[in-house]
C-alpha cells in the first residue's frame, strides 16, 4: 500500500486533544463491558483478546480515519493489511485498544486505552487513558505532559528528580517475569520493585512522579504498545529509550520490540543503561 504524503491536518495540540477524546469515548465502553460478561477469545497461548478489545479497536479507528484521513493507523485488533507499508509514510497513529488485556479478563483493574501518534519515526504524542481510575495522562513533544480526571480539571506532569539507584521505586512486569533483570536490580540494591500489569500504566506511573523508572529486558511487545508511553514519558521530561539506550524508531515494518525498555528520568536513566550493558 502506498500512503499519501499528508500530516494530519491540525497542530499537534489539536491532534493530543481529538485522540484524548477518543481515548476517553473508547474508555466508556470498555468499562461498560468490564462490567458484564463479555466473550474471550485466545489468539496464540497466553495471548488473549476480548469482545471489549474489537469494539473498542474499531471505534479508535473509525474516529481516526475520519480525523486524520490518509494517515496510517497501526491497531493491535486491526487487520495487518489495513496498515501494510506504515512505515514508509511520514506519520502514523499506534493504537491498543486495552493494553493489559490479561488484567481486564482477571478483573483487577489494571488495563488502559492507549495512543500514540509518531512523525518520522519519533513517538510525538502519547494518550494513556484508565477507565477504572477515571484518569487520563496525555503529552506531546513540546507541550508537556498532563493528568485529567472526570470532571476535566488537569495538572501537570513531570518525573521524579531522584538520583540515587537505591532509592529509586521501579515497576516492572506483572506477567513477563526476567530473571537477568531481577538479579540486577537485586546487585544495584534497588529495594522498592513493584510488579504492575499493563505498559501503558507502567509508563504512566513515572510520569505522574510516583515510580523514578520502568524497566523490562527482551522482548517488550510491539509498537503499539511503546509509542503512547514514550510520548508520555518524554514529555513529562523523562527518556524511552531501549535498554542499550537507543531511541525507538516507529517505521519498522516487524512490529515487535525485542531490545528491551528503559523508561525514567535522566541520571537514573543512565545508570540504568550502564548497568544492563555491563551485564550483557
Amino acid at each position: 500500500m502506498v500512503w499519501c504524503s499528508m500530516k494530519p491536518p491540525s497542530s499537534l495540540r489539536d491532534t493530543l486533544e481529538a485522540m484524548h477524546a477518543l481515548a476517553e469515548e473508547a474508555g466508556r465502553i470498555v468499562l461498560e463491558m468490564y462490567a458484564t460478561e463479555f466473550k474471550v477469545f485466545e489468539k496464540g497461548p497466553g495471548d488473549l483478546v476480548t469482545s471489549a478489545d474489537k469494539k473498542a479497536n474499531a471505534l479508535l479507528c473509525e474516529g481516526l480515519e475520519e480525523a486524520f484521513p490518509g494517515v496510517p493507523i497501526v491497531a493491535e485488533e486491526s487487520d495487518p493489511s489495513t496498515y501494510e507499508g506504515f512505515a514508509d509514510a511520514p506519520s502514523a497513529f499506534f493504537v491498543d485498544p486495552i493494553d493489559g488485556t490479561n488484567e481486564f479478563v482477571a478483573r483487577n483493574g489494571e488495563f488502559v486505552v492507549m495512543l500514540g501518534f509518531a512523525e518520522a519515526g519519533i513517538a510525538k504524542a502519547g494518550v494513556i487513558h484508565s477507565p477504572t481510575r477515571g484518569l487520563t495522562w496525555s503529552g506531546a513533544m513540546g507541550i508537556g505532559a498532563f493528568e485529567s480526571d472526570r470532571k476535566g480539571n488537569r495538572r501537570p506532569l513531570a518525573v521524579s528528580p531522584v538520583q540515587h539507584l537505591p532509592e529509586t521505586r521501579i515497576v516492572v512486569s506483572r506477567s513477563r517475569k526476567n530473571q537477568m533483570l531481577s538479579e540486577t536490580l537485586a546487585r544495584l540494591q534497588v529495594r522498592h520493585v513493584r510488579p504492575l500489569g499493563s505498559a501503558g500504566l507502567k509508563a504512566a506511573t513515572v510520569a505522574l512522579g510516583d515510580a523514578e523508572a520502568y524497566v523490562h529486558l527482551g522482548n517488550s511487545g510491539s509498537l503499539w504498545d511503546l509509542c503512547a508511553p514514550d510520548a508520555l514519558v518524554t514529555a513529562a521530561g523523562g527518556r524511552f529509550t531501549d535498554s542499550a539506550g537507543n531511541p525507538i524508531s516507529y517505521q519498522h515494518n516487524d512490529l515487535v520490540h525485542r531490545a528491551g525498555i528503559i523508561a525514567s528520568n535522566a541520571q537514573i536513566h543512565d545508570q540504568l543503561r550502564e548497568a544492563f550493558n555491563v551485564v550483557r
